[in-house]
């Protein structure tokens, strides 16, 4: 037996340096590195370092040792936490959500503003813990309460769990502003993401709600507001962009909405959208309102693949409000509050922040856009990482503590 676990010991490192080998070797044979990127080399080096994670969760899973979800949600909330001494920070629950509480200790004379936050991570990873430092900048930066909510995610819970997750925490939250020291009309829903995409649905079942305190602002940070085009620009120009890929947004869509993986191709050439949807639709979410200047010389131009009906049906969901919340009525849209609304060039999502804006201004809806030339998806939760942050991290964090601290 010792000598079956010298064996293992001493084969570890070489599996791991192998593994290591893989993940350079895929890296480079599969993702593209922007050229507007500022740090390039610190960008692959932190790109190997999740294949290498998500190549090891893998071969965990296939050993049945533990799911590969599980291993990198696990490793990603490692040394998340940073304790802040002029924070009250409470873990509570509203029923079976888990949500955080972050209060500054610091006395006020008047009520202070209220965030509801909804994280990041394509509803496979982030958590309280990820993106606990981020909300702990905001509150102490903005002298504000912040309530974080910690939604039911993969690979246990699936469509529509984070939406009612999300929804029910901040109706919970609003119902209880004067215990928690909030002044209800200055209450902002802020997510990144998944998390932006929480606030799109959430806020247009909040604003026919008049028995709540009404949301005076939403702040959406590269959000998701759409799931059938995926011809657009963006789409094309940055889907093998770290951290966030087309093949990586398709498997979180379709673990998600519980869809057969098999029907990926159908997604992404249209071949699920029927004809008398689209001419419905394409005045929202047609390439030709995604400004010139963003497209590059070889986007293909949009069409759609020759429609399946099987695929329509098993897929037919990506058309509900609550799934894609640009799809909702004009009477929602025309009573929304105002937004800030952030855009990274170098994100497959950068043209549904676009397409949002569009529609959002169409309705008269006050729209702050605040595009970064150099980000890139993710990038605003490395703000505070010292050697793995980037410019732009901290240009989106400053930008959105403005844009609060004006409300």
């Amino acid at each position: 037996m010792a000598v079956l676990w010298l064996l293992l010991l001493a084969g570890l490192p070489t599996f791991l340096l192998g593994l290591f080998v893989w993940a350079v070797a895929k890296h480079f044979l599969t993702a593209e590195v922007p050229s507007s990127l500022q740090h390039p080399i610190k960008f692959r080096v932190m790109h190997c370092m999740t294949l290498l994670m998500v190549g090891l969760g893998n071969i965990l899973e296939k050993l049945r040792i533990c799911p590969m979800l599980r291993f990198v949600q696990f490793i990603s909330d490692i040394g998340a936490i940073k304790k802040n001494p002029t924070l009250v920070v409470t873990n509570m629950h509203f029923g079976s959500i888990p949500v955080r509480l972050f209060q500054p200790k610091a006395v006020s004379s008047k009520l202070r503003r209220g965030i509801i936050f909804y994280h990041g991570g394509g509803a496979v990873c982030g958590s309280l813990d990820m993106y606990h430092s981020l909300c702990s900048f905001l509150v102490q930066e903005t002298d504000s309460v912040l309530l974080s909510v910690g939604y039911r995610k993969l690979p246990d819970y699936h469509y529509p769990v984070i939406f009612k997750d999300c929804l029910n925490a901040a109706i919970q939250f609003l119902k209880g502003l004067e215990k928690y020291g909030v002044d209800p009309s200055r209450v902002i829903l802020c997510g990144e993401s998944i998390g932006g995409w929480a606030v799109a649905t959430t806020i247009q079942v909040l604003v026919s709600s008049p028995s709540l305190p009404q949301v005076r602002a939403q702040v959406l940070i590269t959000p998701i507001v759409q799931t059938i085009n995926f011809r657009l620009p963006s789409h094309q120009q940055n889907k093998n962009v770290p951290f966030l890929t087309r093949d990586i947004m398709l498997m979180c869509l379709c673990k998600y909405l519980a869809i057969d993986h098999s029907w990926k191709d159908a997604i992404l050439t249209g071949a699920v959208i029927p004809l008398d949807k689209w001419e419905k639709y394409r005045k929202w979410l047609s390439s030709d309102n995604i400004p010139r200047q963003f497209w590059s010389s070889d986007s293909e131009p949009e069409f759609l693949g020759c429609f399946n009906e099987v695929a329509y049906l098993e897929t037919k969901q990506i058309f509900d409000v609550h799934i894609s919340p640009i799809l909702a009525d004009d009477k929602i849209f025309a009573q929304l509050p105002e937004v800030f609304l952030v855009s990274c060039e170098n994100d497959i999502l950068r043209d549904d922040a676009l397409l949002y804006k569009k529609r959002l201004e169409d309705h008269g809806v006050p729209v702050t856009w605040y595009h970064v030339e150099d980000g890139f998806h993710g990038c605003i939760l490395l703000f505070d990482k010292k050697f793995f942050s980037f410019p732009c991290s901290m240009k989106i964090v400053n930008t959105v503590i403005s844009y609060i601290k004006n409300i």
